[in-house]
C-alpha cells in the first residue's frame, strides 16, 4: 500500500449501534442513513486501519451486468490488498482517500457517490451508460481481511459489454453468466461468494 496512505473508516462500535451482522444485510437505507451522518466517517492511515479491528474501512463494491452476465476478473499480483491476490472477484472498488474530498459539512452520502465514480474510473473505462443503486452492506468477521472492512455494494446495470481495464492487478476480465460464476465458487474472494450467493439471484437471470 501507499506509504501514509489515508482511507475512510467508521467506528466499529458506530455498527454495532445500527446493528453488527454476519453476511449481506439489505436494509440498505438503515446503515447509510447512520454511516453518512455528520462525524461518523474520518479518515485514518491505512497501516493502522488494516489491522486493528476497532474500525472498518468503508468500501465500495461495484457489481457490473449486462445481458444477465456479471464482470468479473482476477486480482493480479499487483493488487492493493495483497491478501486477495489470485482470487476472482465480482466486485469493482477501493478504499475512499481524502482526494475524494468527503466534506465535513454538506452531503456526505452525494460526496460518497462521487468518490465511487472516481474510484471505479482509476480501475475500469466503462463505454456505456448504466443505472448505479446501492443494494446491500457486506460484513464478514470471518476472516481478518474482513474484519477491517464493511463492504457497500453497488449494482450498476450496462446499456453494453463495453468495459476495458486501465489497472494492472485487474487480469482475465470477462463477463459471466451466474451459472459460469458459481462452476468457479471456490476461486472467488469471500465478498464475491456473499454476492454471487444473495445479490446476483435478485438482480440478473439464473442463468
Amino acid at each position: 500500500m501507499p506509504e501514509h496512505e489515508q482511507v475512510l473508516v467508521i467506528e466499529r462500535s458506530v455498527l454495532d449501534e445500527i446493528g453488527a451482522f454476519q453476511g449481506i444485510s439489505f436494509d440498505v437505507e438503515r446503515y447509510l442513513n447512520r454511516l453518512f451522518a455528520p462525524g461518523i466517517s474520518r479518515f485514518m492511515p491505512r497501516s493502522q486501519a488494516e489491522i486493528d479491528p476497532a474500525y472498518k474501512q468503508l468500501i465500495p463494491y461495484v457489481i457490473m451486468s449486462h445481458d444477465g452476465k456479471i464482470l468479473s476478473y482476477v486480482r493480479g499480483k499487483r493488487a492493493g490488498e495483497t491478501r486477495l491476490v489470485g482470487q476472482r472477484s465480482i466486485g469493482i472498488g477501493g478504499h475512499i482517500n481524502p482526494v475524494d474530498d468527503m466534506p465535513l459539512f454538506g452531503d456526505p452520502e452525494k460526496a460518497y457517490l462521487a468518490a465511487v465514480d472516481r474510484e471505479v474510473a482509476e480501475e475500469v473505462s466503462v463505454a456505456a451508460t448504466h443505472t448505479d443503486r446501492v443494494v446491500a452492506m457486506i460484513n464478514d468477521d470471518s476472516n481478518e481481511v474482513g474484519q477491517v472492512h464493511l463492504g457497500i455494494v453497488h449494482f450498476w446495470a450496462l446499456s453494453a459489454p463495453s468495459v476495458t481495464k486501465l489497472e494492472q492487478m485487474i487480469t482475465q476480465m470477462a463477463f459471466m453468466t451466474a451459472a459460469e460464476l458459481r462452476e468457479v465458487r471456490d476461486s472467488l474472494e469471500t465478498w464475491s461468494r456473499l454476492c454471487l450467493d444473495h445479490v446476483v439471484p435478485r438482480h440478473t437471470r439464473g442463468d
